[in-house]
């Protein structure tokens, strides 16, 4: 039996059970269950980045579960090898994991190699989303996965600095250059830091910078490569620029997210690209943070304007090889409830999904990024939703950090990188 074929048998039968539950409790339990058949103890695979955030949720259900209990299974820090584990054991049929948090880019490619199983959307509130969000579950027309967190880069800066130089937050890389060039060395801080290593970090920078001065890696059908482009050489030039004039510093082309939030909080950049999630760790004094009550949040600068950000975020999906399926739709109802996401936001800073959430007034007294991360959110572009985007992201990350190492021009660059991603979607 071919994995595709056994996946489409083990929807019927989820479809089926999740159309008998739709009566679950406010903590996600089934109050129906024909058989014990799909119940049991299960796994939950993420990444190990900040996971002390789920310890309470996770105690939550696993009190009121005895006979459900629900283990973590920390995956490595970068998404590129959190990927490659789990595909390892996907391809294997492996039933180690049962409820898996995945990136929002991954859902096309893990429905369509029949990794994990369609889900009832009756079962949960996705009128009450962001419309962003849920658009990343779906693929060709079914629900695979249920949002739990989003995301859009935010643009954090010296609040404390910018006062002293009389300055305002940059709307414009022209803006940004400037004060990254000028004003920085003046303070003893580098200009400006992002994810410049060579993952799927750099992808999403170089993604943002191109959709911030009006273009597109691909069409959005997905279908046509339009990286070859003014705008895209416009993007590319301004961040090698930053390398070349060394208001980005030469160290940040190997950051990624950790590395770039540790050196804005020991106070060396005035500047920084990055998920909201720094907000909330910035802001809790300690040794080694020398920015907390000195900085705030806007949007992404973009050539003309405001920019645009990659739309990023989490999705809890199922295995199609769990063998307690019923136990991981009710744990995804519990996680993704309103007052688990609620609890997300407060103890890890990370962007839930329950619109409401955003327009709370105590919570915005908290959490005052909040109306502008939800605009940004909105305004996001998702990536290319193809199945082969892990393949299409090793390829951009990949020529972008030999330009901005300046080992290549920026227009030969482009011109190769099209010619691979034409191979990669199969236009080549």
């Amino acid at each position: 039996m071919g994995p595709r074929l056994r996946t489409g048998l083990l929807s019927v039968a989820v479809t089926a059970l999740a159309a008998g539950c739709s009566s679950i409790s406010a903590i996600g339990a089934p109050a129906v269950v024909g058989s014990l058949s799909g119940i049991g103890n299960i796994t939950f695979a993420t990444g190990e980045v900040d996971t002390g955030y789920l310890t309470g949720l996770i105690a939550q259900w696993n009190a009121a579960h005895p006979r459900q209990l629900v283990t973590l299974i920390p995956l490595p820090d970068d998404a590129n090898d959190q990927l490659d584990q789990l595909v390892t054991n996907l391809q294997a049929r492996s039933d180690v994991y049962d409820v898996m948090n995945l990136d929002v880019i991954w859902t096309a490619q893990f429905a369509s190699n029949g990794w994990i199983i369609p889900i009832n959307p009756k079962l949960f509130p996705l009128g009450g989303f962001l419309r962003p969000a849920v658009a990343t579950a779906s693929y060709e027309g079914k629900l695979y996965a249920v949002p739990f967190t989003s995301n859009a880069g935010l643009l954090y800066y010296r609040k404390d600095i910018l006062a002293k130089a009389g300055a305002r937050p940059p709307a414009t890389w022209s803006q940004l250059a400037y004060l990254a060039r000028t004003v920085a060395p003046r303070y003893g801080l580098g200009g400006y830091g992002s994810q410049f290593a060579n993952y799927e970090g750099l992808t999403v920078n170089f993604a943002e910078a191109v959709q911030s001065a009006g273009g597109r890696i691909l069409s959005a059908s997905g279908t046509r490569v339009t990286v070859d482009s003014p705008q895209a050489l416009a993007a590319l030039s301004f961040l090698v620029s930053g390398f070349r004039q060394g208001w980005i510093p030469k160290a940040a082309l190997g950051w990624d997210e950790e590395a770039s939030r540790r050196a804005f909080e020991e106070g060396k950049l005035l500047f920084l690209s990055n998920w909201p999630y720094v907000y909330g760790d910035a802001s809790v004094p300690g040794p080694g943070n020398k920015v907390a009550g000195k900085f705030a949040v806007t949007y992404l600068p973009g050539l003309h304007g405001p920019g645009s950000s990659t739309l990023g975020g989490a999705n809890l999906a199922i295995s199609a090889f769990s063998r307690h399926q019923r136990t991981a739709l009710a744990f995804i109802r519990f996680l993704t409830s309103l007052p688990s996401e609620r609890q997300v936001l407060v103890d890890a800073s990370l962007p839930p999904v329950w619109t409401q959430l955003y327009q709370n007034r105590a919570l915005i007294r908290r959490f005052p990024y909040l109306p502008v991360l939800e605009k940004a959110i909105l305004s996001a572009q998702p990536r290319p939703e193809i199945a082969t985007y892990n393949q299409l992201s090793l390829a951009i990350s990949s020529a972008v950090h030999q330009a901005l190492m300046q080992k290549e021009p920026v227009g030969a660059t482009l011109a190769g990188l099209a010619r691979e991603l034409n191979q990669i979607i199969g236009n080549g």
